[in-house]
């Protein structure tokens, strides 16, 4: 096809209607897939995908969510591909695109993800930037309805983030925002969601009837909590600050025992992972009975199963087959002697 196609770098750049159909198509992959059942939807399609640094849940997720669906993968890791090194990232962009019928990019800079989309005739999914980690808090929000508390709907739902402004408090603060949850980010004044952030996020909840909260007092924030989530307190580039980081958030901000038992006890901890245990969050909590971590993980695969098929199965024109006929027939001729 070579109409314009859609990317997925943003949540922000789509409707809540149409977060939610996403959300309702990856229920019904991992329902297919639970039954053994998964539909080859995207079957002779490819995808590409770009790392800039090492990965487990995205790579091994959007890799086998591939070949579920009937297509295949290429992992493209550092040095193998030239990504602005001795090619611009625009002619990388425009020479994969004749080759694969979708882009997966975990990159460093967010600009990279921008440039390859901007350059790209196949959609670009992003697998995680500095800025935003999209593909997981899709599956985040995913899990947590999977993991409703009884009674509560969506809109109900209080998730609270505790810890640094990472690439995934970002992407958590928008989508839950958009849909009408009731965010608040909990973090020493320091490393608090920008004003930026914010902005966006009140924005949405204006027009959600969701709310943002931010704030330092750990104790508020947790009182009411449906969702309690955790990120690594530092990301890379940031090893020096590791002293002056750990100081401020130990011990008032690491997710342990004690800090879970002043949530209502139906109160579900979660985490993008890596972890750092012992350092964000405990063992204790995290393989403890509250923790949903590991379903989490698990519906990577399941999100980007939802996200590849609704990005580019209605891009694929497979022939008729008296199209496929006609050219097997003329190739088989050729090749006889």
């Amino acid at each position: 096809m070579t109409d314009q196609p859609r990317h997925f770098i943003d949540t922000q750049d789509f409707t809540r209607e149409e977060l939610l159909r996403i959300i309702d198509l990856i229920g019904l992959l991992k329902a297919a897939d639970k039954d053994g059942a998964c539909p080859k939807l995207l079957a002779g399609a490819s995808l590409g995908m770009i790392f800039e640094e090492p990965s487990t849940r995205t790579r091994v997720s959007f890799e086998v969510a591939m070949t579920k669906l009937g297509g295949h993968a290429l992992y493209l890791k550092p040095g193998e591909i030239h990504l602005g090194v001795r090619e611009s990232i625009g002619d990388t962009a425009r020479v994969i695109s004749r080759m694969v019928d979708v882009i997966e990019a975990r990159t460093l800079k967010h600009q990279t993800v921008l440039d390859l989309a901007a350059n790209a005739t196949v959609p670009v999914i992003n697998g995680l930037t500095d800025y935003n980690h999209p593909t997981q808090v899709i599956c985040d929000v995913f899990t947590m309805i999977e993991h409703a508390p009884v009674g509560k709907s969506l809109t109900d739902f209080k998730l609270v983030f505790i810890g640094d402004a990472t690439n995934v408090c970002s992407s958590l603060l928008m989508v839950s925002t958009q849909l009408g949850m009731h965010f608040t980010h909990a973090a020493p004044k320091r490393y608090q969601a920008p004003e930026a952030w914010q902005a966006i996020g009140r924005t949405n909840a204006a027009a959600s009837g969701g709310s943002l909260t931010v704030t330092d007092d750990v104790d508020a924030a947790v009182r009411d909590a449906d969702f309690i989530y955790t990120d690594l307190w530092w990301w890379i580039g940031q090893e020096a600050e590791i002293p002056d980081r750990t100081s401020a958030f130990m011990p008032d901000f690491q997710i342990n025992e004690a800090l879970l038992a002043r949530a209502p006890a139906h109160a579900k901890f979660m985490h993008c992972l890596p972890a750092s245990r012992g350092v964000e969050v405990t063992d204790a909590v995290m393989d403890g009975p509250r923790s949903i971590i590991f379903d989490q993980a698990e519906n990577r695969l399941h999100a980007e199963k939802g996200l590849l098929v609704h990005f580019v199965y209605p891009r694929l024109s497979p022939p008729s087959s008296d199209l496929a006929s006609y050219h097997r027939g003329r190739i088989e001729s050729f090749l006889k002697p």
